[in-house]
């Protein structure tokens, strides 16, 4: 019997951001995570780095997985071009079962979404729910107000310091792609 394959959550934003380097690293995560074997999860948005990381991956040949709440199918534009689309009720449904789905986060830039999805897979890891690794793709420095602030957390007494361990931060979606190869090559 063979292991299934492992599937890889992407948090990122449903927006494009301003910068063109954010763009191409969706772009480059969603190509690198099809080429290694990777499964893709992800908010099923056809929309900003969502879309793209999602599309690049259809188009390596990846299997890619969305799910979105109805409130957002309805009102925003989602996605028929992928293998599985689950509508869920609620966002916290749709968060739950990412992440159920997943075997890694990987989270490029985004706006209060993503943030929030970020903090709760971090929050739960501290709680000792999870081990699952927890990529950040700092494009050009994108992530460092988070990590400043994590420190200020850490500081001011609210937060044990082994917290800040609990994300692995790279610069590009090439090196997310390879850790994630490493951790996960007797299943690829």
């Amino acid at each position: 019997m063979s292991t299934p394959r492992p599937n890889i959550c992407v948090f990122c934003g449903s927006r494009p951001g301003e910068r063109a380097v954010y763009r191409a690293t969706a772009e480059a995560l969603g190509t690198g995570l099809a080429q290694a074997g990777f499964g893709l999860v992800y908010g099923a948005g056809d929309l900003g780095l969502m879309g793209l990381t999602a599309r690049s991956a259809k188009a390596a040949g990846g299997q890619v997985t969305g799910f979105i709440p109805r409130h957002l199918w309805e009102h925003e534009q989602g996605t028929y071009d992928i293998d599985s689309l689950v509508i869920t009720e609620t966002m916290h449904e749709r968060k739950k079962l990412m992440f159920g789905n997943s075997d890694a986060i990987v989270t490029l830039p985004g706006g209060p979404g993503t943030l929030d999805e970020l903090v709760e897979v971090l929050t739960w890891r501290q709680l000792g729910l999870h081990e699952r690794p927890v990529i950040l793709v700092n494009v050009d420095g994108y992530w460092d107000p988070f990590m400043a602030l994590l420190d200020h957390i850490i500081d001011q007494g609210f937060c044990d310091p082994s917290f800040r361990g609990y994300a692995t931060l790279v610069e590009t979606a090439e090196q997310a792609v390879a850790i994630l190869s490493d951790t996960f090559s007797a299943r690829l």
